[in-house]
């Protein structure tokens, strides 16, 4: 099953649209239209466990740190996975009330433990 179309990202201010444009048994992938920015959804089943995951994958021209007057194409991820008992164990409530936690954590004093996290410390 997929999400609900129409999605759309604000990264930076910019909101842009992703139409889907793939679709999987357990995956689907939105997709900006210039390629630059693409969200994914999956779900892995194992024995024990059921893996499901959300990730965005963005790309950018940067200046190449060596030839300073050349760009060159960066990319980064960012994403999320709850790995939970592949039958019972947590409910979907139990495991949004963990995931609520954790985010408002994260989101707490401007985003201050995402920044430090990015800064290097653990």
């Amino acid at each position: 099953m997929s999400f609900t179309e129409p999605i759309s990202i604000t990264v930076g201010g910019v909101t842009t649209p992703l139409p889907r444009t793939s679709v999987d048994e357990d995956r689907s992938e939105y997709t900006s239209a210039d390629g630059a920015i693409q969200l994914s959804a999956s779900h892995q089943y194992g024995k024990d466990r059921a893996r499901r995951m959300i990730r965005i994958d963005t790309s950018k021209f940067a200046p190449d740190p060596f030839r300073p007057s050349e760009n060159r194409e960066v990319s980064m991820s960012c994403y999320m996975v709850f790995d939970v008992p592949a039958a019972g164990g947590y409910t979907n409530a139990e495991a949004l009330a963990v995931f609520q936690g954790l985010k408002t954590l994260l989101s707490a004093s401007s985003d201050a433990m995402v920044v430090k996290l990015l800064g290097g410390e653990s």
